[in-house]
């Protein structure tokens, strides 16, 4: 018997039943990167970012994987805060605060 709160051995990560995990903070806007390759995804979120005020947080959906190495740089690069990242199957999830 699991504990209540525990994820059974063996059970997907994510929300009950598998379903997806709650985004870790609320996004401000969302960009849908879906279909675009490096590197798009990231010519396309600093466009986004440069759209957001600073302190709102953008989200950003891609099944281009190259964005688990890209985002991370870029985010270093520029200053900007990587919140969170997360892979679901076929996709993988970003959350970017703009800093300045």
């Amino acid at each position: 018997m699991t504990a209540p709160g525990r994820r059974p051995r063996g059970a997907p990560a994510g929300g009950p039943f598998g379903a997806p995990a709650p985004p870790p903070v609320r996004a401000d806007e969302l960009l849908d990167a879906r279909g675009l390759l490096c590197p798009l995804p990231i010519v396309e979120t600093a466009k986004a970012v440069a759209r957001l005020a600073v302190g709102q947080v953008l989200e950003v959906r891609s099944d281009d994987f190259g964005v688990l190495a890209d985002m991370p740089a870029w985010c270093k690069g520029t200053g900007h805060e990587l919140v969170a990242m997360r892979e679901e199957p076929g996709l993988v999830l970003c959350w970017v605060r703009r800093t300045r």
